[in-house]
């Protein structure tokens, strides 16, 4: 029976997921060189082709999609056991924040896979606002906090993206279009000084669109609900939106937000440093899908 290398396998995970074998090799500290040696080596043990070129991005073959799935199974598996071996002693306590946004798309697996693999540890998030993560940096009630950067910062922050902003709506048709045709533009904004919502009234203003704020609300769960409902438009990043809103065309280009890590000392002790590192890459991973 043939076996798998882990260290191929986890190559040709990069290398899918960021596009590129060189950044890959990058990642893992290997030359370009070393990725396609092991790249090749994996479709040598697996008797078949596992990547396509379609443009200048990377695919995974038919072959390649299956092996992929099987990969991240048995690379989670492979880590979380040397985890569990190396650094099962480690003890404390790590409270971090994060702003609604990424909440849902972080949590549950960065949560799930690190608390499994360091189950000596306690864990808590605190989701907010800029202004509360920020308050909490201060304090140092949070060790480190996810968010979008806003006038004031904290003072060890690492700019991790740029990432633009569009104009969201129900997708219902009729209530789209419904509100297409309204004037002034109808706004489903956050409450209190809120960095999307100056730039999205400072956009309609620079075009001379006039604009009424129709719904205010104190989460992103009550946007949602206010836009799906057909109260109007909102605005946000891509980053992750319910099935029931559609970005909308038609409106003034926006401008972008800076996405940030911020942390209340320059060097995090060992085990608020490993969350700190995981979170970090897996929202790089997910901002290059």
């Amino acid at each position: 029976m043939r076996s798998l290398d882990l260290d191929a396998l986890r190559c040709f995970v990069l290398g899918i997921e960021l596009g590129s074998f060189a950044a890959a090799a990058e990642r893992i500290n290997r030359s370009p060189s070393a990725a396609s040696a092991q790249l090749k080596k994996l479709e040598q043990q697996c008797n078949t082709p596992l990547v396509t070129k379609i443009g200048r991005h990377l695919e995974p073959t038919e072959a390649g999609e299956i092996i992929l799935a099987y990969a991240r199974r048995m690379l989670q598996l492979n880590d979380e056991a040397l985890n569990q071996l190396v650094e099962n002693s480690l003890t404390g306590k790590v409270v971090f924040g994060l702003q609604e946004d990424f909440s849902d798309v972080l949590l549950p697996q960065l949560l799930g896979v690190f608390s499994r693999s360091h189950p000596n540890l306690q864990l808590q998030s605190i989701v907010g606002r800029h202004q509360e993560l920020m308050d909490g940096i201060q304090s140092g009630e949070l060790d480190f906090s996810l968010g979008w950067r806003g006038e004031k910062s904290a003072s060890y922050s690492e700019l991790l993206a740029e990432l633009p902003l569009y104009w969201y709506g129900p997708a219902n048709k009729y209530l789209k279009e419904s509100i297409n045709i309204s004037k002034p533009v109808p706004l489903v904004m956050l409450d209190g000084s809120c960095i999307i919502r100056q730039q999205a009234i400072a956009a309609l203003d620079r075009e001379g669109i006039p604009w009424k704020i129709t719904f205010v609300g104190r989460s992103l769960s009550n946007l949602w609900s206010a836009v799906d409902a057909g109260l109007g438009v909102t605005v946000r990043s891509s980053f992750s939106h319910p099935d029931t809103i559609s970005k909308l065309d038609g409106l003034p280009v926006l401008g972008k937000l800076r996405l940030c890590l911020d942390r209340n000392q320059y060097k995090l002790e060992k085990v608020q440093e490993q969350l700190y590192d995981e979170l970090k890459q897996q929202l790089t991973l997910y901002i290059k899908k």
